[in-house]
């Protein structure tokens, strides 16, 4: 059995955008099993994580991988997102009435003959 030759981000960045530029099905599928084999193995973390900075293999791992994130995160280079602001307190004034939804204006019936 002969040995797979390396995964290099040239070859899979040559790969997406034959894929992008011609809709060649086995380029994009290559280079998706290349990108998957770097984004399961830690091994590959970083590199993978460097591949994400081109915009093509950012949308593939956006909608078939989905790994590049949990990677960041699980090494802690993502920050957390931040807690959202509570809401303002309000003021103990009078309450303000709610608007009323107006009722629906009597329309005559357009066939009058038929049983409603």
């Amino acid at each position: 059995m002969t040995p797979q030759p390396r995964v290099s981000r040239v070859a899979i960045l040559t790969q997406l955008k034959l894929a992008a530029r011609k809709g060649d099905r086995v380029a994009l599928a290559l280079a998706t099993e290349q990108m998957k084999l770097w984004a399961f193995s830690p091994r590959y973390w970083e590199k993978y994580l460097d591949l994400l900075a081109h915009p093509l293999a950012r949308l593939v791992d956006l909608t078939v991988i989905k790994q590049g994130e949990k990677i960041a995160r699980q090494k802690g280079w993502v920050k957390p997102k931040r807690e959202r602001a509570k809401p303002a307190a309000r003021s103990p004034g009078p309450a303000r009435p709610r608007r009323r939804r107006r009722p629906a204006p009597d329309q005559p019936l357009l066939f009058p003959d038929l049983p409603a």
